[in-house]
């Protein structure tokens, strides 16, 4: 049905909870601070690095260094901790094998390409976009809009599958047709609970009149 599927990494290609959990968990004991509660949990899964980095030690005189430190880690340590969506990989290849360009629209940064590298699915992807490569992350559509004009698409060739609000309103400014991963609530023109069902996609009929209003 299009011509492009771009996808949203932390709750979508990988569930990478407790990957996030454990590296700043181990940055907030490096400054002798108690691990993450709940609510930290749930902001930090959303956030870019920046700003959860931001969020945990407003406040606190270390926040400068702890910005520095969390550049300088070493992710690596933290990726077997991230799983793969079941079925991700299998789908992802029959969708190259028909042609479709595949991409990453993610607010990560410098760890997303070691991810992809750990998992073998590097050659997989034509554009992959973090935080590195815009000036506004999501849920600014800049990121959408890069990989739009560095893969030659128009709006409505692509598919966006995100997991959040954020995924939501970037696919929504950008003018892409959405899909909401595991994610029922969110306004979308499609909803998904597997990576199979991209293969055959069927309209989220709660999303009919957003998908009219978006396209005209």
């Amino acid at each position: 049905m299009f011509d492009a599927y771009i996808l949203d990494c932390d709750g979508v290609l990988f569930d990478s909870l407790q990957a996030n959990i454990e590296f700043y968990n181990a940055l907030l004991r490096a400054f002798g601070r108690s691990p993450l509660d709940d609510t930290q949990m749930a902001y930090i899964h959303m956030a870019t690095a920046e700003e959860s980095v931001a969020y945990l030690f407003r406040g606190d005189p270390h926040l400068e260094e702890a910005q520095k430190l969390r550049t300088t880690m070493d992710y690596h340590r933290f990726i077997p901790y991230m799983k793969l969506a079941p079925g991700a990989r299998e789908v992802l290849e029959i969708l190259k094998k028909r042609g479709k360009r595949l991409a990453i629209c993610t607010n990560r940064s410098v760890s997303m390409r070691a991810v992809l590298e750990y998992f073998g699915l590097s050659k997989l992807f034509d554009c992959v976009v973090t935080t590195l490569e815009v000036k506004r992350p999501k849920p600014d559509p800049e990121g959408l809009r890069l990989i739009l004009d560095t893969l030659n698409l128009t709006p409505i060739s692509a598919l966006f599958i995100g997991d959040s609000v954020l995924d939501q309103q970037a696919a929504k400014a950008a003018g892409i047709p959405f899909a909401g991963y595991r994610s029922p609530d969110l306004e979308a023109e499609y909803s998904i609970e597997s990576f199979w069902e991209i293969l055959s996609l069927q309209p989220n009929m709660k999303g009919v009149s957003h998908a009219h209003v978006r396209r005209d």
